[in-house]
C-alpha cells in the first residue's frame, strides 16, 4: 500500500511539473528529441492554434491537418525559436502561413470571426445572458463585414489578446502598420455597430 502512495504522489508531482515547465523550456528540451515535451506543447496549445486555423480556412478537415503540420513543423524546428516573442505567438505565425498558403491553394481567403466575444458569463441571468448573446450576434455580424486586413487584426488583438507588438510579429508587418489597422478597423467596427443601435465599442 505504501509502494502504491508513493507511486501515486510521484505521478502527482511528475504532472505537476508538467505543467509549471514554461513554453521555452519544452521547446528546449523538443529540440533534443524528447517526445514527452512535445506531447505537453502540443496539449496546452492545440485548441488554441486549431480555433485560429479554423477561423480562417473554415473548414474543419483542413483545420486539422493543418495543425498536424504546425506541430510537425515544431518537432523539426524547435532548435530555431530564437525566444523574440511568446511561444504562442510563434506558434500562430507558423499557423498563420499555412492557413494562407491554403487558401491561396483554394484560390480565396475568408477569415470568419465566428466564436468572438461569444461566451457569456455563467453568472448572468437569463435575460443578461439573452442581451448578451444578442449583442455578439450584432458583433459578429459587423467584424464579418470589415475587409479581411482588418478582420484578422480585430481576431489576434481581440480574440487571441495578443499585444501590437506580437500581431505585426504573427502577420509580419511592422507596428505602426498594426496600430494603423487597428484604428480603421475600430472606427469601420463602430459605424457598422450604429447601424445596429450599439453606440459604444469597448477598448
Amino acid at each position: 500500500m505504501q509502494n502504491i502512495i508513493a507511486i501515486n504522489a510521484a505521478a502527482q508531482q511528475g504532472i505537476l511539473a508538467a505543467q509549471a515547465t514554461s513554453d521555452e523550456m519544452l521547446l528546449e528540451s523538443i529540440s533534443e528529441g524528447s517526445k514527452p515535451a512535445m506531447h505537453i506543447l502540443y496539449a496546452r496549445h492545440r485548441v488554441r492554434v486549431y480555433r485560429f486555423i479554423l477561423r480562417m480556412v473554415r473548414d474543419t478537415t483542413t483545420a486539422e491537418d493543418l495543425v498536424s503540420q504546425v506541430f510537425l513543423d515544431v518537432w523539426r524546428t524547435a532548435g530555431q525559436f530564437e525566444g523574440r516573442a511568446q511561444v504562442s505567438t510563434w506558434l500562430l505565425s507558423i499557423a498563420r502561413f499555412k492557413s494562407l498558403t491554403a487558401l491561396r491553394q483554394r484560390s480565396h481567403e475568408d477569415l470568419d470571426q465566428d466564436g468572438v466575444l461569444e461566451i457569456a458569463d455563467q453568472a448572468d441571468t437569463p435575460e443578461a445572458a439573452l442581451e448578451r448573446s444578442k449583442t455578439s450576434a450584432i458583433l459578429r455580424a459587423c467584424i464579418a463585414k470589415l475587409s479581411p486586413a482588418h478582420r484578422e487584426i480585430i481576431d489576434l488583438v481581440y480574440y487571441h489578446e495578443k499585444s501590437v507588438e506580437e500581431a505585426g510579429k504573427i502577420i509580419g508587418i511592422p507596428q505602426s502598420t498594426v496600430k494603423t489597422r487597428m484604428f480603421y478597423a475600430r472606427k469601420q467596427l463602430a459605424e457598422l455597430l450604429k447601424t445596429y443601435g450599439v453606440d459604444t465599442l469597448a477598448a
